[in-house]
């Protein structure tokens, strides 16, 4: 081996080697793009909060507010993730972020304005001091589980790894395990957005309204399943027929958002409740039956 100096060969697919691809480094930037995301989650979870302290009887706007602000939270939350996968910018911070600001905009938030709107203004006078302390009683109660279900929810779905709720349904379809937390929230914020925030003045319609608040708790840590809608895909090549439909879903939104909210909402609570009766009625009733083994 002669000493002359060899000539440095640059490996293949390093910058400067003629017909291959230079590597990019992503800007920095980009990984602050979902983090934004979730503090707009946040920001407006902090709103919803201090407008629903702030409501009452003679201002029930402040209550209207803070749902709204509740149901602007989730589009923000639901994009946070996807833009993270999108740029290829996930992270344990994000990732931490998210869940942390779930329970302030999608279990603290809903759960004051639950109590607020449902309970703290029901006039006295009206049913008596005895019965208005009994109700409110019960409505701390009630949307206090309605954060604890909450806070639990996201602590399993953080944990889970490919969970199957306990009646599947179509095979190629992905389904949450119980209802997510953003969801249980918009139920909240529908009902108080479809009444213009009017709080509850009836003590059967508070008692309704915790049995209400409740269930919605209860369909969180079950583990019967949701329609995801992770099968959405607005980068495919087809991807006009979910342009219209998002562009009809937004003027349906704008112009008559309280009725199409409520029923959005509750459509999508019935459908897992449904969903789970109809997989039980089958397995008690099923439509062929077993098969008898041959006898010797």
């Amino acid at each position: 081996m002669s000493g002359e100096p060899q000539p440095f060969l640059r490996p293949p697919g390093s910058a400067g080697f003629r017909g291959q691809p230079q590597l990019r480094r992503r800007p920095r930037g980009m990984f602050i793009l979902p983090s934004l995301f979730t503090a707009v989650n946040i920001a407006a979870g902090f709103y919803a909060i201090t407008q629903s302290l702030e409501g009452s009887v003679h201002d029930p706007h402040n209550f209207d507010y803070a749902a709204l602000a509740i149901g602007l939270a989730i589009p923000f939350d639901a994009l946070d993730g996807r833009i993270a996968r999108l740029t290829n910018t996930e992270s344990d911070f994000g990732r931490e972020l998210d869940s942390l600001a779930d329970v302030i905009t999608f279990g603290v938030a809903p759960s004051i304005l639950a109590y607020c709107w449902g309970f703290r203004s029901l006039p006295s006078p009206a049913m008596g001091p005895d019965l208005r302390a009994r109700l409110i009683q019960f409505g701390a109660f009630v949307c206090f589980v309605f954060l604890l279900c909450g806070a639990s929810r996201l602590a399993r779905f953080n944990i889970s790894v490919n969970p199957i709720p306990k009646n599947p349904g179509r095979p190629g379809r992905k389904y949450f395990v119980g209802m997510p937390i953003p969801a249980a929230a918009g139920i909240v914020a529908a009902v108080v957005h479809a009444f213009m925030g009017v709080p509850v003045s009836i003590w059967w319609t508070a008692v309704i309204w915790g049995l209400l608040v409740g269930f919605i708790g209860f369909l969180m840590v079950s583990t019967w399943r949701f329609w995801s809608g992770k099968e959405i895909n607005l980068t495919g090549r087809q991807p006009f027929r979910w342009i219209v439909f998002l562009g009809v879903c937004i003027y349906l939104l704008v112009f008559f958002s309280r009725g199409i909210l409520l029923i959005l909402a509750l459509v999508y609570m019935f459908s897992g409740v449904i969903a789970r009766l109809a997989y039980s009625w089958r397995r008690h009733h099923p439509t062929h039956p077993p098969a008898q083994s041959p006898t010797a």
